[in-house]
């Protein structure tokens, strides 16, 4: 199957990998702006079909991008989709944890994570992996651990910024207010249930 994201085609495979969602669009319009004009290192996590990896690395020459996701198929078609638009050079897609596989320190980090409790069972996405929706607990502990791992200093540049997607809604954060973004996060999470 094909679908449309930020005016750019992707193959998808509904059911082994989540379909890029024109909601996540706002994330990527903030990430570009982040990214700004020069060269920059990026990594996409959760990415999914590349969706994101690909619509930044297609808009910015100069970015070279990580693309990192825990399921073996969406590597493969994050890779894939990544050939497709010709940036496969500049886009690298990577099986593994979060941050984990991302071989230098990155200057911008994009995240789509799970973040829907167990609990809440939403049929709008049925057609989904449910590892790629649903987390458990509060559904938080995904972007917690993310947020973790950025602030260590050894995975993000000094003055790198986060950014994550929650609720239709994109976040952001330079590393050193990640606590606030993490405030920000649960408080919207407590909101929604």
């Amino acid at each position: 199957m094909q679908t449309t994201f930020y005016d750019l085609l992707f193959t998808t495979a509904p059911g082994r990998v989540f379909s890029p969602r024109r909601s996540t669009e706002g994330l990527v319009r903030r990430a570009l702006t982040a990214i700004g004009e020069g060269p920059k290192k990026v990594a996409d996590v959760g990415t999914g079909t590349g969706a994101i990896a690909v619509t930044l690395a297609v808009h910015n020459p100069l970015i070279e991008v990580w693309a990192v996701d825990k399921n073996p198929d969406a590597v493969a078609l994050a890779q894939a989709n990544a050939d497709l638009h010709d940036v496969g050079a500049r886009v690298h897609a990577l099986e593994g944890d979060l941050l984990e596989p991302v071989p230098v320190p990155v200057d911008v980090v994009v995240a789509n994570l799970p973040y829907l409790p167990d609990s809440l069972h939403d049929s709008t996405y049925d057609r989904e992996p449910p590892d790629a929706v649903y987390a458990p607990g509060d559904g938080l502990d995904p972007y917690r651990r993310l947020l973790n791992a950025c602030r260590d200093g050894k995975l993000v540049t000094p003055g790198g910024v986060v950014l994550i997607q929650f609720h239709r809604e994109a976040l952001a954060a330079n590393c050193w207010e990640l606590e606030d973004l993490r405030g920000r996060l649960e408080q919207r999470a407590q909101a929604a249930a």
